[in-house]
């Protein structure tokens, strides 16, 4: 994720240091450092907003402004609270359902369900950020089209992270708005059907903001007497490790979401999307826990969205082919959890789940 603006002079060689969860956090008047300038529908007063740190050596472009950033967080949360309504209202009624993928005679039954709730959610932000972000870009899980590759914005839309669990009732499910910004992070917001306060709500956050929760900040409680933690994983792993107990949830965005409230200390993705992740690794950089992605056989730290370099059909990769293993959670959580993924087997096992073997 994005570093902190610094606030004091370094050399052109010194490296920044990824924000943890004891470290100083970004101040609302820090702002953002993002690859270019601001395009923004604010007005200029508001779009330049007060900034201040410096620039990165590495980087070229200027620092966004608060004002935006915050304007982007309160767009990603009223989408993401009036997803959550009309999903809640959609429970007490029958839904249709189709599958994306039908399942094979000797594979038993079809897989990756989508509901009308999901098509009637992404097609209302869809409409509401058309009129008030003409100029961003959309990607959707439901509609299957390619992001405008040349545009600085864009929003990463799941209307129904667990769709499996939403049209069974099982009571967790997620909306997700994540906005990039030249592929970087950088405001989100998630409706979660079940939260650290037991209620529904939605969690969001900006870079270098804080964690909030329906509009209040989140200060995450360490229990000094729990002894053994809670992990988010895929289906079909192990219950079990050496400093937590195992949990299956079915939406990678209240994964993300429930490490940053303090809930799980870890969690492990590795076939999601870009609209999985993309609010719920603001609420986690928020939070002061850290992202990682798998490069190679190296885990290195969540910088960015990078398309795939080349697909199975004769087209340009967008984002919307990218999928990535992705670990989130506390430092020391991660430390284990690395170890852990080490062992002989565990990717290929997880690999093998993924293509439903």
């Amino acid at each position: 994720m994005l570093p902190c603006p610094a606030s004091s002079t370094r050399s052109p060689s010194s490296r920044p240091r990824r924000p943890r969860a004891t470290s100083r956090r970004c101040s609302p008047a820090d702002g953002a450092w993002l690859a270019s300038p601001s395009r923004s529908s604010l007005p200029r007063s508001e779009r330049d907003g007060p900034v201040t740190g410096e620039a990165e050596p590495q980087r070229q472009g200027r620092l966004i402004g608060t004002a935006l950033l915050a304007d982007l967080e309160a767009t990603a949360r009223e989408l993401a609270g009036a997803a959550g309504a009309e999903i809640t209202a959609a429970l007490g009624r029958s839904v249709s359902v189709d599958y994306k993928t039908e399942g094979k005679p000797d594979e038993g039954a079809p897989t990756d369900p989508v509901s009308e709730v999901d098509r009637a959610v992404e097609a209302m932000i869809r409409e509401r950020l058309a009129a008030r972000f003409p100029d961003h870009a959309i990607l959707g899980e439901e509609q299957d089209d390619a992001p405008l590759p040349d545009a600085e914005y864009l929003w990463a839309i799941d209307p129904v992270d667990g769709t499996t669990n939403f049209v069974n009732r099982y009571p967790l499910f997620a909306a997700s708005v994540g906005v990039l910004h030249e592929s970087v992070p950088v405001a989100g917001a998630i409706w979660c059907s079940a939260s650290h306060g037991l209620g529904p709500g939605v969690y969001h956050a900006h870079h270098g903001g804080p964690l909030g929760f329906n509009g209040e900040p989140v200060e995450t409680v360490e229990n000094e007497g729990v002894r053994r933690s809670l992990s988010a994983v895929p289906g079909g792993a192990p219950g079990r490790a050496a400093s937590w107990d195992n949990r299956v949830t079915g939406s990678a965005a209240i994964e993300c979401a429930y490490v940053a409230a303090g809930i799980f200390t870890t969690a492990q993705f590795w076939g999601v999307h870009a609209w999985d992740l993309a609010a719920g690794l603001v609420l986690v950089e928020a939070a002061g826990r850290e992202a990682l992605i798998r490069e190679g056989s190296t885990w290195k730290p969540f910088e960015r969205f990078v398309p795939p370099a080349r697909v199975p059909e004769d087209r340009t990769p967008t984002l919307r082919d990218w999928s990535r293993p992705v670990l989130v959670g506390t430092p020391e959580g991660l430390t284990q959890l690395r170890e852990r993924i080490r062992r002989p087997g565990i990717i290929q096992r997880a690999a093998r789940r993924l293509r439903g073997r």
